[in-house]
């Protein structure tokens, strides 16, 4: 199939299937915004489900001390609870 005739959607999971990709960079790479890129990948997860296939999340990580403990492993938080720095890399997911 063309690159054209496929979906964003279709592009972004074959992408994940190759390397593990944050939302940030998903975004940039596909041109639209963060938050277009989080309900694609939510929409991919879900589309999966069915499949032997399964969305993998590498945690948010402080890039100070390493802290990887989060919360919610889908967002990137402003703050490390940890040690209170503010340098936080984003979840990385990738297909599997």
């Amino acid at each position: 199939m063309r690159e054209a005739s496929r979906t964003t959607r279709q592009r972004i999971a074959d992408r994940l299937r190759d390397e593990p990709m944050a939302a940030g960079s998903i975004a940039n790479d596909f041109e639209i915004p963060t938050s277009t890129a989080l309900t694609h990948v939510e929409h991919i997860a879900k589309s999966l489900d069915e499949t032997d296939e399964q969305l993998l999340v590498a945690p948010p990580e402080c890039n100070q001390c390493g802290f990887t403990d989060f919360d919610d492993l889908t967002n990137r938080p402003s703050r490390c609870p940890e040690c209170k720095a503010e340098s936080v890399a984003e979840p990385a997911y990738r297909i599997g």
